[in-house]
């Protein structure tokens, strides 16, 4: 059986599409992070919870900031990208689920009421959510360079607070020069999809 997406949205998604190591200079703009994000609120997230966030860093100050809690050959990439998006989980989504959980709102207490809950659910769903963005951004037709490479602790405490915890750092925009390493390879299906 084949699948239903166009080959071509295959490869922009999938196939070709690559982890970015060097953007030209062209602008990300306002329109195409909200577009980016319109697409993806629609994945799916346990009981609605949607506890990703995005903290775009923009200005050279910011930039400036959040370098330095970059590991050193992340640095020059982060410096340079057209615009890098701090993606976090915030612990207190339960907050929301009156609203996004709205056939029971009760959830909110009798589910999450437990910090160390919140937590360990925020931090699954938003990765799940932060693998949306990242394909979000392939299909705006730019390129993600997404980054564990960093000092957690370092980024929370000068961009977040208590609530929220960093989950990674996406470098976004056009990709420029010499911007991908040599693809890796991928296991198989065998080795990963096992029947019972």
């Amino acid at each position: 059986m084949s699948l239903v997406l166009d080959p071509t949205a295959q490869d922009l998604l999938f196939r070709e599409a690559r982890t970015a190591n060097t953007f030209t200079d062209e602008p990300v703009t306002d329109e195409q992070v909200q577009a980016i994000y319109d697409l993806v609120k629609y994945g799916p997230t346990s009981m609605n919870q949607s506890p990703l966030r995005v903290t775009l860093v923009r200005s050279p100050e910011a930039r400036e900031r959040l370098v330095q809690h970059m590991m050193e050959g992340n640095r020059p990439k982060t410096a340079a990208a057209p615009l890098v998006a701090i993606l976090s989980a915030d612990n207190e989504f339960h907050e929301e689920l009156p609203y996004l959980f709205p056939h029971f709102p009760e959830a909110k207490d009798a589910v999450f009421g437990d910090r160390s809950v919140r937590e360990n659910q925020a931090g699954l769903n938003a990765a799940l959510q932060a693998a949306y963005f990242i394909i979000g951004v392939r299909a705006a037709g730019l390129a993600a360079g997404p980054m564990t490479g960093l000092d957690f602790e370092g980024v929370r405490k000068e961009f977040l607070d208590d609530d929220h915890t960093p989950l990674m750092v996406v470098n976004i925009g056009k990709p420029g020069e010499d911007a991908w390493f040599p693809r890796s390879p991928r296991l198989e299906f065998d080795q990963v999809v096992t029947t019972v």
